[in-house]
């Protein structure tokens, strides 16, 4: 486990959407180097970075045509790796996105296997044995290419499916996934990790990393023999390299070699009961909504069994958006959110802040689906940084030319506009990532125990260490007698408040937590 996430973190940077250096509408490499100190400034001290690699731009960059060449829209590759050395100055590790599941239709790879005579690249894709057969279960292309077969897609139809084998076949055209062509893909990607290592990356958070072999099975062993691989060249050759996964399974993820797993809004599950859910049939029943919420024990079911078979692995991670998502501005008010991420940013494991949630920004409705955004469109607007600026500060190019349209609603926030207000979220934000690096018990190693919570009630008190936290995010005050906590706290009942929104009282017999309150107790 390299050293550093114990105590990482992240910053998530959508580049076409943070800062435009050079007019086109446009975020670039230049703009991420001139906001480091801001980063910085956050607490955090790790950066995500949304693909930066050559693209067609069809899935906004998810769809590789060059892993080896950054977009000619953000820069350069001595651009990135100038990145890499700036933010390593400022004591910021920087990971890359990597994309393995799939390329553009665009990348060489493919198009040397749509030809129809065999050559090194022939297997580097799906493809049936006929044009005329199709492939169950998976969306598929034929008649595209002069190759007699068809290809198996991932998702867009610009997004052929790479070839790590198929583990439960049933056709004659399907390889195992230790066919001498499959390994070459897995190879293929280790190379390209090594590219970007070698030039200064500090790891890669890894796209839809459970998709690789295809009809794997329940546990993905397949896909999983895949990663525990790659993970033993890291740890040979790049032992202070992290690696990250989109998987939403740390039993499975991080048993199989990746050091965090992130928590995903996935429906029902527990991240999205905390503050997406909704969904639900009769109104929103997040957790953190004050009105109408629920209490934690829909969390916890789902929670704690993750939490429990992974933790001597590696880490979960929770995240206050990301690219794909809604920001939860759309669901909850700001007064709601300081609770939610109060207690994100004080569970076990590594967090990630998606930009621009530090100042709140809204999730826009009506923008025009950009580079195949379609509803994630409105979470991937500009960075807001000054209204007193032109297009807030993002870009000087005119406003019909930037990536996606700005926020235009009169109380749209900014990051000027936050950092003169003591009482708006991105002073919250601060504050709880400073507390966080300030005492090891809320970084990501110490142990998460639940200490109270009931079905019916709002509070959840639990512990981090030596550390006794508690949150209400309902309206009304909320007493629990301590004889009612599990485990021994008497050690902190005579401790002192440490941090605290709202109103919060401790004493031997009794804590006592105002409306809409979180309190951290040493």
């Amino acid at each position: 486990m390299p050293a550093w996430l114990s105590d990482a973190v992240f910053y998530e940077i959508y580049p076409q959407s943070f800062n435009d250096t050079n007019s086109d509408g446009i975020g670039d490499i230049e703009g991420i180097i001139e906001k480091l100190d801001y980063v910085k400034s956050l607490g955090c001290n790790a950066i995500w970075l949304n693909p930066l690699f050559d693209s067609p731009f069809k899935d906004a960059g998810y769809d590789v045509r060059d892993y080896r060449k950054v977009a000619e829209r953000y820069g350069t590759n001595d651009d990135l790796v100038r990145l890499f050395d700036e933010a390593h100055k400022k004591d910021i590790k920087i990971l890359l996105d990597l994309v393995p599941g799939h390329t553009s239709e665009e990348h060489e790879w493919f198009k040397k296997s749509c030809e129809p005579e065999r050559n090194e690249f022939s297997d580097r894709y799906i493809w049936t044995d006929s044009a005329f057969c199709g492939i169950a279960g998976h969306p598929y292309i034929g008649g595209e290419a002069e190759r007699e077969g068809c290809y198996m897609l991932n998702f867009f139809k610009c997004q052929p499916a790479l070839n790590y084998g198929v583990l439960n076949r049933t056709e004659k055209w399907q390889l195992a996934p230790d066919h001498p062509s499959c390994i070459e893909t897995r190879e293929a990607l280790k190379d390209i990790m090594r590219f970007w290592l070698d030039k200064g990356c500090d790891g890669f958070r890894v796209d839809m990393a459970d998709s690789l072999v295809k009809e794997d099975d329940d546990v993905k062993s397949a896909t999983g023999a895949v990663w525990t691989d790659i993970r033993k060249m890291m740890d040979k050759d790049y032992p202070d390299a992290a690696l990250i996964s989109e998987w939403c399974n740390p039993q499975c993820a991080l048993k199989y070699g990746f050091h965090a797993d992130f928590y995903l809004d996935h429906h029902g599950n527990g991240y999205n009961v905390l503050v997406r859910d909704c969904e639900t049939e009769g109104g929103d029943h997040s957790y953190f909504k004050k009105d109408g919420g629920d209490d934690p024990e829909r969390f916890l079911a789902d929670y704690l069994p993750r939490y429990e078979g992974s933790k001597k692995y590696g880490y979960i991670s929770f995240i206050t958006c990301n690219h794909d998502t809604p920001r939860v501005t759309k669901a909850l008010n700001i007064s709601e959110i300081k609770l939610a991420y109060a207690f994100f940013f004080t569970m076990p494991g590594v967090p990630f802040l998606y930009y621009g949630d530090e100042i709140g920004m809204k999730y826009l409705e009506n923008v025009r689906t950009k580079e195949g955004g379609f509803q994630r469109t409105g979470s991937r607007s500009p960075m807001q940084w000054d209204k007193n600026e032109k297009n807030f500060g993002f870009s000087d190019a005119p406003a019909e030319n930037l990536y996606i349209s700005m926020d235009s609603s009169a109380d749209a926030p900014s990051v000027s506009d936050a950092e003169n207000d003591p009482d708006s979220i991105y002073h919250t934000v601060k504050g709880l990532i400073n507390l966080r690096h300030e005492y090891e018990d809320l970084q990501a190693d110490a142990d998460f125990q639940k200490v109270y919570s009931a079905k019916g009630e709002r509070i959840l008190v639990y512990r981090r260490g030596d550390l006794l936290l508690a949150v209400n995010p309902g309206g009304e005050e909320v007493r629990v007698n301590t004889s009612d906590f599990e485990g021994n706290i008497m050690d902190i009942v005579a401790g002192k408040l440490i941090y605290g929104i709202g109103t919060a009282e401790l004493s031997s017999d009794e804590l006592i937590l105002g409306a809409q309150s979180f309190a951290v107790y040493r």
